[in-house]
């Protein structure tokens, strides 16, 4: 009997774990999220309405990304997304944060900005497929309003737009570069790190018609990857480059995260600190306040998620729980990218952990 796989075709995150299933060669069922489905199969076994959700042959429920991939790579025969080596494997996973926790920003942009009405239409298809077209937009823009109301919270606003586009745009230049050398980020096989990427650019910024040209006019070798990751031709193939070798072409992809991503964790975990002490006993919330962040020198404010510092927890503990040896070896990669120090000095006081469909004090 094949995994049950709850998800949608707008979903950011659907699109990392069906890229991942695909390639990993899962048997799954990919069942739309409509209506339905959330009232009768994800409420009652997560909670709240999320997506995407599997529901795996033996009964068990998975929900985040990041755990659907941990499951199947632990369950499933086969090569892994995962590096072995020290480097690789530390610029995976610090992909993976980029990806998941900081291209959001330009996704959500680019989809309310300039693929609004296109949009509701979608909303309306995944939640009533057997509406008519009419009703179906009706009930798009009431579930989209939703989607779109979160734009201001997450930092993009008149005066940040200009800067997202600016680092949206040197970012695909930079990706266009390094696809042009290499299939993928660290070879011939996909790694988390890829996986972390294809949410945001390909649900929003490859597959959104507006956003999808201008990924396909300003780097079409991007768009390439965007589709060799998600029409799969060869599950489980492929190989990560030897002697744990990075492309210098991924280096400025590093240096935007550790200048745009990682202060804002930073006072991202400062905030959650604090909070944490002032209130043991209550429920982590999905932010605790609105943090600064700065883009192509242009400053504004964001929701500082705790949800993010949990991403952050898996590069943060890889590295520091390396042997000497191979500690030494990542450090001096890492000394060659600038600002890394915001990583390597990265303070975090409070642990977390997910549990039972929620973050928890680790």
């Amino acid at each position: 009997m094949p995994h049950k796989f709850y998800g949608g075709p707008l979903s950011l995150y659907s699109g990392k774990a069906r890229a991942y299933l695909d390639w990993k060669g899962v048997d799954y069922e990919e069942i739309l999220s409509t209506t339905e489905v959330y009232k009768t199969v994800i409420v009652p076994r997560v909670g709240r309405p999320v997506i995407p959700v599997m529901v795996t042959d033996g009964g068990e429920t998975l929900q985040d990304t990041t755990l659907i991939i941990d499951h199947f790579e632990a369950t499933t025969g086969g090569p892994s997304v995962y590096p072995d080596t020290p480097k690789q494997r530390l610029v995976a996973l610090l992909m993976e944060v980029f990806g998941d926790e900081w291209l959001v920003i330009p996704a959500m942009h680019y989809r309310w900005n300039y693929n609004e009405e296109w949009v509701y239409g979608e909303f309306g298809a995944v939640a009533a497929p057997e509406a008519s077209r009419e009703e179906q937009l009706v009930i798009g823009r009431e579930r989209g309003q939703t989607f779109k109301g979160f734009c201001p919270i997450l930092g993009i606003n008149e005066q940040t737009i200009p800067a997202i586009e600016a680092s949206y745009e040197a970012l695909l230049a930079d990706l266009d570069r390094h696809f042009a050398e290499h299939d993928y980020l660290l070879g011939s096989r996909p790694s988390i790190g890829d996986y972390g990427l294809i949410g945001p650019l390909y649900a929003h910024l490859y597959r959104d018609p507006a956003s999808g040209e201008i990924m396909k006019r300003l780097a079409p070798k991007v768009a390439g990857w965007v589709e060799r990751m998600v029409n799969v031709q060869q599950p489980l193939s492929g190989e990560f480059l030897p002697d744990d070798a990075i492309p210098s072409t991924l280096i400025p992809v590093l240096e935007r995260m550790m200048a745009e991503q990682m202060p804002f964790l930073q006072k991202t975990s400062d905030m959650f600190a604090r909070w944490a002490d002032a209130n043991r006993d209550t429920e982590i919330p999905r932010a605790v306040g609105m943090a600064d962040f700065s883009i192509e020198g242009v400053t504004g404010q964001r929701i500082a998620p705790p949800f993010s510092l949990w991403m952050l927890q898996r590069p943060l503990d890889y590295h520091r729980g390396l042997a000497d040896v191979e500690k030494a070896a990542a450090d001096e990669f890492l000394s060659s990218v600038d600002g890394a120090g915001a990583f390597t000095n990265f303070t975090m006081d409070q642990r977390l952990a997910f549990e039972k469909f929620k973050l928890v004090r680790g």
